[in-house]
């Protein structure tokens, strides 16, 4: 009988206080449990086109700074749009935010991207806030709590499931 290869989950993202690699190291741990997947947790500076392309789902994680996506993940899309655009239609995505207190903007600017990939959600954004309000609570290290941390795995377990029985 012949087994198939593994399905390739890439994580792309960016962290600068330590929110947003809290909720990937969640999800890619609970994804790497599935059979059948092979999880690239990757941060947005190193990807490349080629990896992009050899993925066959993706999630998509950021701070939100400024009500916007972090400055790394814009670049990382900025530097593979054009030399993935018409080679990964169709696959299945989802956007993590670690967010002060709204995270919509950096979720629609992603989404905004993930269409003219012409990718498929699995999911609506998943935005986790932290309350960060102050100066000092935006740039100090942020922590997650348990229910949070549950919830970014229950995603890894959904999206690797999701992969390894080609539902999505």
């Amino acid at each position: 009988m012949h087994t198939p290869p593994p399905k390739r989950l890439l994580i792309v993202y960016h962290s600068t206080t330590g929110g947003t690699e809290r909720m990937v190291q969640a999800v890619a741990q609970a994804a790497g449990t599935e059979p059948g997947v092979v999880v690239d947790l990757r941060r947005a500076v190193v990807v490349n086109v080629s990896e992009l392309i050899a993925a066959d789902g993706y999630i998509f994680a950021t701070p939100e700074n400024l009500g916007s996506m972090s400055g790394l993940m814009k670049d990382f899309f900025d530097r593979t749009y054009y030399g993935a655009i018409d080679q990964i239609q169709a696959r299945p995505y989802c956007t993590m935010v670690c967010a002060g207190s709204d995270g919509r903007g950096a979720a629609k600017q992603i989404e905004r991207i993930a269409m003219g990939w012409r990718l498929k959600p699995i999911q609506e954004a998943m935005i986790i806030t932290v309350k960060a309000q102050t100066t000092a609570e935006i740039l100090s290290p942020k922590q997650l709590t348990d229910s949070q941390v549950t919830a970014c795995q229950n995603l890894g377990h959904l999206f690797a499931a999701g992969l390894s029985m080609a539902v999505f």
